[in-house]
């Protein structure tokens, strides 16, 4: 169960394959929530072996992208499923990375640490100063399915899903939920200015 190898395999797929258009669903996306996650687990002083379990669904919660947008999550299931039995993993841990990776659908269900962990450090931008930043991303990649999206209608998607989600890790409640707070009353104010 050597990482590192699993790592190799598929984010050099991802960087590949991907297509261009996804500028938020990215290769250095996966890499940020793998990233977060290791950060979340150790917050939590999870053990080696857990780390790895949770890195492994970080690294193919998105893969399914490589397949088609719909649904991605199950495809990345799939993906998971057919390719982690030759790096040893059982279908025990499997099950749990598949889990994990079902925790990022939106809207996000939980059940253990583990899904909250890859769930919060999948929209962990929420509650950073890198916002405005990644939900630009976002709202490029959704354009290219849907050119009809204007900044009226990305408000109010962006409004709701704030106002809908929450973090669900210690450090995601402490830290991250306060930024996300401020972020939505930037994001109310920036409107409120349009609307002059």
């Amino acid at each position: 169960m050597e990482f590192n190898q699993i790592f190799d395999s598929l984010y050099s797929r991802l960087e590949k394959e991907l297509p261009y258009y996804l500028y938020y669903h990215s290769a250095s996306h996966t890499r940020s929530v793998i990233d977060r996650a290791i950060f979340l687990a150790k917050d939590q002083n999870l053990s080696e072996y857990e780390i790895n379990l949770i890195k492994v669904a970080a690294l193919y919660h998105d893969a399914g992208f490589l397949i088609g947008r719909e649904d991605h999550e199950t495809k990345s299931c799939k993906l998971a499923s057919k390719e982690l039995p030759e790096f040893g993993y059982s279908e025990e841990e499997i099950s749990k990375i598949c889990g994990m990776i079902n925790a990022t659908r939106i809207p996000q269900k939980t059940f253990n640490k583990y899904d909250k962990i890859v769930a919060d450090a999948d929209l962990f931008y929420l509650g950073t100063e890198d916002y405005d930043h990644y939900s630009n991303l976002l709202y490029r990649e959704l354009l290219y399915s849907n050119p009809s999206i204007d900044q009226k209608r990305w408000f109010d998607i962006q409004l709701d899903f704030l106002n809908t989600h929450k973090f669900q890790t210690p450090f995601g409640m402490k830290v991250l939920e306060p930024v996300k707070q401020k972020n939505k009353k930037k994001l109310i104010l920036a409107q409120e200015e349009k609307n002059i």
